[in-house]
């Protein structure tokens, strides 16, 4: 009973957050695979504070692929939800993959 009383203030507590804490942030980029030489183009999902600075926004996308053994090569812009349809289908199964 005590765990259920806890779900649910937190519940209630993401709730409350106000709306521009869950603006959407994304960016597309490009990576590769050596041995043999593999190509791939990206979306990805950041943290709103990546939304203007490319920089982090690097950081970020080269710490997640890499758990595929992908090296970022670029990040090509940053974006918010009104750019995801025009990307989906170029990034095909690397759309929101990391």
């Amino acid at each position: 009973m005590k765990n259920l009383v806890q779900i649910l203030a937190l519940i209630s507590a993401l709730m409350a957050l106000p709306a521009a804490a869950s603006a959407e942030c994304y960016a597309d980029y490009k990576a590769k695979k050596d041995a043999p030489l593999q190509l791939h183009y990206g979306v990805i999902e950041l943290p709103q504070e990546a939304c203007s600075d490319f920089v982090l926004a690097g950081d970020i996308t080269r710490e997640r692929i890499s758990v595929g053994g992908w090296t970022l090569l670029q990040v090509i812009s940053l974006f918010g939800p009104e750019g995801l349809a025009q990307r989906m289908e170029n990034a095909g199964q690397y759309y929101l993959r990391f």
